[in-house]
């Protein structure tokens, strides 16, 4: 009875082998027809959004919204046919807005809404005129590194740590140097609270970002 239960053991084991390295042909077959291209990124970042801060006890001035820049990496695999293709993308993302608060028991605080995050794109476009122009949209995860900051006594409450957007743009590509344009939006509201540690007084920031991103990039193959 041990031997027939060890023999079915195998031979379930040898089916399941059997099936991944099937799948495992089939992947490394559409990977060698398919077109893959590896290539640095760098962009500018300019705000597009119209942040919102609110003071209950005192007045906001000097409302400032930044440009910021990103940059990394992009993996764009071809399809053997048709034009099309996917591009997954990541990126180290730096931006901010800031303001200065006329607070009642501390005077005048400058304020900054800061993130510093980790941007993951999964593009999915068409190429024309032989690959040398391309056009792309798809979602985009963002996952914020930035650590809540203290200004004066005001201390920074940041309520998300992940969120969802989409971008759309297009690139032209000249050898193996690119160009990009693309604008960027949020599914969700960037919300977080600034509370002074010494009176209680809260200070609230509200956004949707949406920004216009340009960029430059060099593909290795």
């Amino acid at each position: 009875m041990k031997f027939k239960i060890h023999e079915h053991n195998n031979k379930t084991k040898r089916k399941m082998s059997k099936k991944l390295i099937s799948t495992l042909a089939v992947f490394l077959g559409i990977m060698a027809y398919s077109q893959v291209t590896v290539g640095l990124r760098a962009n500018a970042l300019f705000n597009t959004s119209s942040a919102s801060w609110d003071n209950f006890k005192g007045t906001i001035n000097g409302e400032k919204e930044n440009t910021g820049f990103n940059a990394g990496l992009a993996f764009k695999i071809g399809s053997p046919v048709g034009g099309w293709f996917v591009m997954p993308e990541i990126y180290y993302t730096s931006i901010k807005n800031e303001a200065t608060a006329a607070t009642v028991t501390e005077g005048n605080v400058n304020i900054e809404a800061k993130s510093n995050r980790i941007d993951v794109p999964v593009m999915i476009g068409h190429n024309f005129l032989l690959g040398k122009l391309a056009a792309f949209a798809g979602p985009v995860a963002s996952y914020n590194l930035t650590t809540d900051n203290t200004f004066a006594n005001f201390k920074e409450n940041a309520t998300k740590e992940f969120t969802v957007g989409y971008q759309f743009g297009a690139q032209a590509t000249l050898s193996k140097f690119v160009i990009n344009a693309r604008f960027e939006g949020a599914f969700s509201k960037d919300t977080r609270k600034f509370i002074s540690n010494v009176s209680g007084e809260e200070i609230r920031y509200d956004n949707r970002p949406s920004m216009f991103i340009l960029g430059i990039g060099y593909n290795f193959k």
